[in-house]
């Protein structure tokens, strides 16, 4: 496989013809739903809950040295 980075790829898709982005943002979203398929549906169901303690203020602020 290719070594590559995002600017890399974002380099290679502003090369592409403007009628050829639709077809790059069907595959990336292609991409993200094939790797949704292999997370266990316990962890879908908690993202939601678990999302309203980590999208905070607070949790920010005490993650912001990382």
């Amino acid at each position: 496989m290719i070594n590559m980075d995002k600017n890399l790829l974002f380099r290679e898709i502003d090369t592409l013809p403007i009628d050829c982005i639709a077809e790059v943002f069907d595959f990336v979203g292609y991409i993200k739903s094939r790797r949704l398929k292999n997370i266990p549906d316990t962890m879908k169901l908690s993202e939601q809950a678990l999302a309203r303690d980590w999208n905070s203020p607070e949790e920010d602020a005490a993650w912001s040295d990382l």
